[in-house]
C-alpha cells in the first residue's frame, strides 16, 4: 500500500493482541485506548501504543461491537479522527516501516477501529 505524499511501499496488517507474535509481524502498534484485559505489557510485544488514534470512549459504548452498527461506527471513526488530529499522528507512526501489524484486542475480526484504520492507509 502507499501512503500519500510518500514512495515508500507498506504492508499494513491487523491482528488481535492476544495472538503470538511473529517475527514477520514488523512493527506492532496497539491501536486500543484501553489496554487489554489480562495480557502483560511485556507479553504482548507492542513497539508503541497509539492510544490518541483510538475511537472515544463515547464512540467506544455506542458501537459497543455491534457489527450491524459498524457502518456508522466506521463514518464517525473517521470524523473524529479528522477532526482530532489523529490521522495525522497515525500516519506519522507508520513512516520509515516497510511491515506494520496494528493490534486490537476486539474479539470480532472484522468489524473494530483496526479495520477502520487499515482503509484510511
Amino acid at each position: 500500500m502507499l501512503l500519500s505524499n510518500e514512495r515508500i511501499t507498506m504492508s499494513i496488517r491487523i491482528k488481535r493482541v492476544y495472538l503470538p507474535a511473529a517475527a514477520d509481524d514488523g512493527f506492532r502498534i496497539l491501536v486500543d485506548r484501553l489496554w487489554p484485559r489480562g495480557i502483560k505489557k511485556v507479553d504482548a510485544h507492542v513497539d508503541l501504543w497509539l492510544k490518541e488514534v483510538a475511537p472515544s470512549n463515547e464512540l467506544r459504548k455506542w458501537f459497543a461491537h455491534d457489527s450491524e452498527k459498524f457502518p456508522e461506527f466506521a463514518e464517525r471513526y473517521r470524523r473524529e479522527l479528522k477532526d482530532s488530529g489523529g490521522l495525522q499522528k497515525f500516519r506519522a507512526a507508520l513512516s520509515g516501516h516497510p511491515v506494520v501489524t496494528l493490534l486490537f484486542a476486539a474479539k470480532d475480526e472484522e468489524h473494530n477501529n483496526a479495520v477502520v484504520l487499515k482503509g484510511l492507509v
